[in-house]
């Protein structure tokens, strides 16, 4: 008899992105590279036209400019030399150069200046471009179905997104040097082709090997930044975990932190070994492309030295041609240099581009219908499956909810309880059935109207930086002080406003100067006075009380009906002595609905909700009752 064992994978976070893979089947190459710059150069003047249209003008004047006066100042130096050796006293021949001197001097000094311009223009913009990239990928993130953020590898693409909007800034800078480098090198290499044809493309031989090298070593350096990305995703978790004060005092008392340093330390040796791997490599590649450059550049200026002492060109051409083949090699290194920068900077704003693209699929694209308070909430034959899940979460679902009832949502952990929420309030589209509020699909309502008509408690709410007030607000005009105040008092949270140092106005965080932090029960406290401050017709509670002590409770689920007469409630809890509220309770199992009643009702008959209430109420110790009998 033998015994198979199979061995279950180490499962890491892991990312995956197109454009690696492209990158994969496609590798970067010199004529890859050539084809993508003018795109790059393209995408950073189309986003520096968004932001301001007389800058890029201005902008692309001043490099026309710098070229021509770079072509006049080479055309000049020719005309200097010649009358500097031309024969006669020294004083004639400075008179004869003046004038080219002039125009020598006129044309540096109007490159400078110009310079100085396009400094000051890209600098302007730079950070406006990364801001206008990252309002794109803000817009675009914001205005995707919520079911993106269940999508695998969604969450690890927004992240890359962020390093390509962050480097998007630099792309009008790589992109004007390599423009400067090209004005430069068409000015020169014009003068180039007129004193010798055969010149210009020796010196190009002479450039090309070091710009292979460079994109081959640009190549191996993003592959590998792309690859480690996952690792410095886990290094970052580990940082926050390790750093974070809600942590802290579990890390203490568990005694995790050498465990997790040696993780950490592990993960950065790995990063560390793949990284030296990389420079190394790029080495390599530089070594060879500048062996192979000094070869050629040696042919370049022996073709020199051959064409002055074969008499094919004049002294005072030869030395204008070594001022322009000092030009046109330092402009043809520096495209390949800004070149690969550029390309390199492309490679991590495909990144930002690709979660658009993304981000763009997922675009609600909903109706138009702007609804009013609901009066009744129906899901019918409602089915949802995650992304990637085979198995619904929720399957064949039918209820309704009416203005001024509250429906009691129950069940073990994985029922569906809170998917079903999500899909009533609409934040979730079905797969299958439909979710109407007054007999309209959600799907065909406006999604940011039927939201004003919603007020949700989820079980994980946010802590806002802001001050007490904001936090309830959320910065909506709903009402005043007043308003906040009697909302505050609904949920309890009035008394936690009157023991802040500023009341209302103190800011809620601890973190930053001045600030102050709350206990989890008064934050839940004032996670609920957000929802009862709202004016909307469907109010869901997700655990609302999970950190409440039994005072502030009491005080939540009595005047839960109160709360109810304008609104239609969704209540969603574990603890079963609460729903005694709802005038209906839907019991879920599995994604179904398996049992729907009063609490009376329910508790009175066999299944699981009774079966759940006897387990709530059985601490395998003596009653209640029994102890008091027991003290008499």
């Amino acid at each position: 008899m033998t015994t198979e064992t199979t061995e279950r994978p180490n499962e890491q976070l892991r990312f995956r992105s197109r454009t690696l893979a492209v990158l994969e089947r496609r590798p970067l190459t010199a004529q890859a590279m050539r084809r993508r710059l003018p795109q790059l150069v393209r995408k950073a003047l189309s986003l520096a036209w968004r932001v301001d249209r007389r800058a890029v003008i201005a902008l692309l004047a001043c490099q026309v400019m710098s070229g021509v006066s770079e072509a006049f100042g080479l055309l000049a130096t020719t005309k200097t030399i010649t009358a500097l050796i031309a024969s006669g006293h020294i004083t004639g021949r400075l008179m004869d150069a003046l004038p080219s001197l002039v125009a020598l001097a006129s044309a540096a000094g109007l490159r400078a200046l110009l310079g100085i311009a396009v400094s000051n223009i890209s600098s302007r913009l730079s950070p406006r471009i990364a801001r206008e990239a990252e309002m794109q990928m803000l817009d675009a993130a914001i205005n995707a179905e919520l079911v993106a953020y269940d999508s695998p590898g969604f969450n690890d693409r927004r992240e890359a997104a962020d390093r390509g909007a962050e480097v998007a800034q630099d792309l009008l800078t790589e992109s004007q040097d390599l423009i400067a480098c090209l004005a430069s090198l068409v000015a020169a290499a014009g003068v180039v082709t007129l004193l010798h044809p055969v010149l210009l493309p020796l010196l190009v031989l002479a450039t090309l090997p070091q710009g292979i090298a460079s994109v081959k070593g640009a190549r191996v350096h993003y592959l590998t930044s792309r690859a480690l990305s996952g690792d410095r995703r886990v290094l970052g978790l580990m940082r926050w975990n390790v750093t974070d004060r809600d942590h802290a005092d579990q890390l203490r008392s568990c005694t995790m932190a050498p465990f997790l340093l040696d993780r950490y330390r592990a993960i950065g040796n790995r990063i560390d070994s793949a990284t030296d791997h990389a420079v190394h490599q790029g080495a390599r590649y530089a070594l060879l492309g500048a062996i192979a450059g000094g070869i050629a550049s040696g042919m370049v200026w022996a073709a020199l030295a051959l064409l002055l002492g074969s008499g094919h060109m004049s002294v005072a051409s030869a030395g204008t041609a070594v001022f322009a083949l000092r030009t046109v090699g330092s402009s043809l290194r520096g495209m390949v240099g800004y070149g690969t920068r550029l390309f390199r900077t492309g490679l991590y704003l495909d990144d930002w581009a690709e979660f658009i693209e993304e981000a763009g699929g997922h675009r609600m694209r909903r109706g138009s219908l702007v609804p009013e308070a609901p009066l009744c909430v129906r899901a019918e034959a409602l089915t949802y499956r995650y992304p990637g899940s085979d198995r619904p979460a929720l399957e064949k679902v039918c209820l309704e909810v009416r203005r001024g009832e509250v429906l009691a949502l129950v069940g073990e952990n994985g029922s569906g309880k809170t998917t079903l929420s999500k899909l009533l309030t609409g934040l979730y589209l079905p797969t299958d059935g439909s979710v109407t509020w007054d007999d309209r699909e959600t799907s065909e309502l406006d999604p940011q109207a039927m939201w004003r008509q919603t007020a949700v408690v989820p079980q994980d709410f946010a802590h806002w930086p802001m001050s007490a007030r904001e936090n309830i607000t959320l910065g909506q005009p709903y009402g005043d002080d007043e308003a906040v105040l009697r909302a505050a008092g609904h949920a309890g949270a009035d008394e936690v406003v009157d023991g802040l140092r500023s009341g209302l106005d103190t800011l809620l965080a601890r973190e930053w100067y001045g600030g102050v932090d709350l206990s989890g029960g008064q934050w839940q406290r004032i996670a609920i006075a957000r929802a009862f401050y709202r004016r909307a017709g469907l109010l869901v509670m997700d655990e609302p009380t999970s950190a409440l002590d039994a005072r502030a409770e009491h005080r939540i689920f009595t005047g839960l009906r109160k709360v109810a007469e304008d609104r239609a409630v969704v209540l969603v809890t574990h603890r079963l002595a609460n729903v005694a509220v709802a005038d209906r309770i839907v019991v879920l199992d599995h994604g179904r609905i398996i049992q729907e009643g009063t609490f009376g009702e329910l508790t009175r008959c066999p299944g699981l909700f009774r079966e759940l209430w006897e387990l709530q109420n059985d601490r395998g110790s003596e009653s209640a009752e029994e102890v008091v009998r027991a003290e008499r």
